[in-house]
């Protein structure tokens, strides 16, 4: 029997369902426990959700059954639920239409959980005015470990690729995606929408060719075995890449978690740098959010 609650959020009033169902059956992690979480982690959230056109992928059954992922806004969004239209493809040049959600509130963000959105994954870049979108603003690497290889394998990556972003005077800052690789991102600014994929290929090939046995940045399955993956496409203005903060459909309630570069260098097992909601909002308490210069100062790319 499905059981309703209507609550305040701010000043918004929401129904929230099901608030016992189980969305993580190994670690007895309900719905209620989802939507805490993300009410929690709000304050550092947000600022990384604000301006850019959310795509959800929702498990309304739990992260041991299907999933889907939602471009277009629910159909039974309140109407007070901010959305963006925008014309898919890397320019907006595609043949479809569709009406992201922006999460820019707690009210919006709680919506969201109750439809057991576990993942928010957002773009590099922001919309701008009449639902445009603005040229990218980050410059991301995604670090995608080939087993046995794993987040360890990607934090050596990543000391590579920290050591050549700053000879270019990028600041970066990392993050575990939550699941088993990390990310890099690069505050950037840019008037050219394909600048940040053309400069991330490029830096990619460059590392790759330099060590061989260690990296690769090409998509080939077949050579993915025991090397981690630098993956420079998701700077394409089409694709999103996990938010900071949100949870990941895994076993156990991670997180994508902002880490220091301390953590990175002295990472050497996978546990190091695996984080559930509970570690995440302990962290959070303690050193507030590790991204929080991320969107300031944009270096010219």
């Amino acid at each position: 029997m499905s059981t309703r609650v209507s609550v305040r959020v701010e000043d918004r009033e929401l129904t929230l369902s099901n608030l016992d169902k189980v969305l993580y059956p190994a670690a007895g992690f309900r719905k209620r426990d989802v939507i805490d979480y993300y009410r929690q982690v709000a304050p550092v959230l947000l600022p990384h959700l604000r301006g850019r056109a959310v795509t959800l992928i929702r498990f309304p059954d739990g992260v041991d059954s299907g999933s889907f992922f939602e471009k277009n806004v629910s159909r039974h969004a309140p109407d007070w639920v901010p959305t963006a239209r925008l014309v898919s493809g890397a320019d907006g040049s595609g043949t479809a239409v569709n009406h992201h959600v922006l999460i820019r509130d707690l009210p919006t963000l709680v919506w969201t959980a109750n439809l057991a959105a576990l993942e928010l994954h957002v773009p590099q870049w922001t919309v701008g005015e009449h639902d445009s979108r603005n040229t990218p603003d980050l410059l991301v690497f995604d670090l995608d470990p080939g087993p046995p290889a794993t987040i360890v394998e990607c934090c050596r990556a990543a000391e590579l690729l920290h050591e050549r972003l700053r000879a270019d005077g990028l600041r970066a800052y990392p993050k575990t995606s939550g699941a088993k690789g990390m990310q890099l991102y690069c505050p950037v600014r840019t008037e050219e929408s394909d600048r940040t994929s053309a400069y991330a290929k490029e830096l990619a090939l460059r590392l790759a060719a330099e060590h061989p046995g260690a990296l690769l940045a090409k998509m080939s399955r077949a050579a993915r075995t025991g090397k981690v993956f630098l993956d420079w496409s998701q700077n394409n203005t089409a694709k999103t890449t996990v938010a900071p903060y949100s949870l990941r459909a895994r076993e156990q309630p991670t997180a994508s978690t902002p880490i220091t570069w301390d953590e990175v260098r002295s990472c050497r097992t996978p546990d190091d740098l695996r984080f559930t909601a509970e570690d995440v909002l302990e962290r959070v308490r303690r050193d507030g959010d590790l991204l929080a210069e991320l969107h300031t100062d944009p270096h010219p790319l």
